[in-house]
């Protein structure tokens, strides 16, 4: 598996790699992310331009793509079924499947732009943690790491190259005023699921400077949302605390019930609750929550046609039904380019139960942001296929985030898109450090989703 996705660059960069995969110490010609600085040999993938800042008058509340300043580009070409076998080597199969099975499915490919970047302060606890970070006995637990910073530049192991997606800086909080889910129709119907539900996610080893897991608790995350629609989900509302050392924390509040129940299985495979089992826990932002039903292989590094730059999924000022059509994310909300990913597969564990029998994940070299994923059936046969749309957060100094994404079940034609605020009016909102009380761990308990959701 690993001659299939060797690397085809120049010498320097292979030798690069080489450096990326043992060596202790981070080289010159790597990113403080461990990407390869150098282009690719034909130039697709370009050499590494680092942060770039949005053009005078951008301020949050403005559509971001407006101040990007490759917003007039043109596609270099265009991919669809007419011509999807042609460029077979360049996609993965659940992008090809794509193509070939949704109606006037197209991949618009741009120039490429390698202009993800983090903070100094990112950048150096990254660094630290070439010697610094480790994992827990078991290979599945960051046990230790300097925050926020990736945690393993040079990862060895399938394990580490997830959990540097898992533990991403995003800054300190996360903000969708309004976010919106879209379930589209069973087949032979015309019922969308959209459910609208502001949320909140807190980070807390996230705020600039160093933090260890430790040093919070072992808590990397809490989330908090409460649906306003459709109807039968309206004042359903949602607490749930991830951990670094051990399983999740999950309140959920039901109004017809008025009472908050403790949910200790709503983790990895269990269905979204009111999603039509089309959703399940751990698809969530193309992967969410603990990695230890899947045995991690990082099968290698490959040049691919992937989303990227995809300031189209971020209109909230856009129609909801323009962008979310019955056949798919409208062509022209999508946005990909070539870039170089790493390729790392998850197969279940003989002793773990899930549906899926397999996960593969294809993650930026510059970002490690998880950009298409594929989940395998029971018997072996690709199911579901993700795909990420990663742009630029200026107010994080140009760290890239992929919040927005769509999954597509093979199977049954449907498909689910999430985490976007297309459609709201408002968009979301990236927070350095926050000092707002909702962002605070005390404020993720059973007792204020009580006290909220009665009121």
């Amino acid at each position: 598996m690993m001659e299939k996705y060797r690397i085809e660059t120049m010498p320097a960069i292979a030798a690069a790699v080489c450096l990326v995969i043992g060596s202790a110490a981070m080289a010159e010609d790597l990113t403080p992310e461990g990407g390869v600085r150098a282009a690719g040999k034909d130039g697709a993938v370009p050499a590494y331009a680092g942060k770039q800042s949005p053009e005078a008058g951008w301020e949050w509340g403005k559509f971001r793509g407006d101040f990007w300043k490759h917003k007039n580009e043109k596609p270099l070409y265009s991919i669809d079924a007419s011509n999807v076998d042609k460029y077979a080597d360049r996609l993965t199969p659940g992008q090809l499947a794509l193509v070939k099975q949704k109606k006037g499915y197209r991949m618009d490919v741009y120039p490429s732009h390698r202009e993800c970047q983090v903070p100094d302060f990112v950048a150096q606890n990254s660094k630290a943690n070439l010697t610094g970070a480790k994992l827990d006995p078991g290979g599945e637990k960051l046990q230790m790491a300097t925050l926020p910073g990736v945690a393993f530049p040079q990862p060895k192991t399938g394990a580490e190259a997830i959990l540097n997606y898992i533990y991403r800086y995003h800054g300190e909080g996360l903000e969708w005023p309004k976010m919106v889910t879209v379930i589209s129709p069973r087949p032979g119907s015309n019922e969308w699921i959209d459910v609208i539900s502001p949320q909140h996610t807190f980070f807390p080893w996230g705020k600039p400077g160093k933090t260890t897991p430790q040093d919070v608790d072992q808590l990397s995350s809490a989330a908090f949302f409460k649906m306003e629609s459709p109807p039968a989900l309206a004042g359903q509302a949602f607490v749930q605390r991830q951990y670094f050392n051990k399983a999740s924390e999950t309140f959920y509040y039901f109004p017809g019930q008025r009472r908050v129940r403790r949910m200790p299985a709503y983790t990895h495979d269990a269905p979204v609750i009111g999603m039509e089992n089309q959703y399940l826990i751990d698809e969530a932002n193309m992967f969410y929550g603990t990695i230890d039903r899947f045995d991690w292989k990082l099968v290698g590094k490959k040049e691919m046609i992937v989303p990227y730059n995809a300031f189209g999924m971020y209109k909230f000022k856009d129609k909801l039904r323009d962008v979310a059509t019955p056949d798919g994310v409208a062509s022209a909300n999508r946005r990909y380019e070539m870039h170089r990913v790493w390729v790392v597969e998850a197969t279940l564990k003989p002793s773990a139960r899930h549906v899926a029998s397999k996960k593969v994940f294809y993650l930026d070299e510059d970002s490690w942001l998880a950009l298409v994923g594929e989940d395998y059936d029971a018997q072996g046969k690709l199911w579901k296929v993700r795909e990420s749309y990663p742009i630029p957060v200026w107010e994080l100094g140009g760290t890239c985030d992929n919040l927005p994404f769509a999954m597509y079940d093979l199977n049954n034609g449907r498909y689910v898109m999430d985490q976007t605020t297309i459609g709201q009016g408002k968009d979301i909102r990236w927070y350095e450090q926050v000092n707002d009380p909702r962002f605070r761990a005390d404020f993720f308990t059973s007792e204020t989703l009580r006290s909220v959701s009665e009121r």
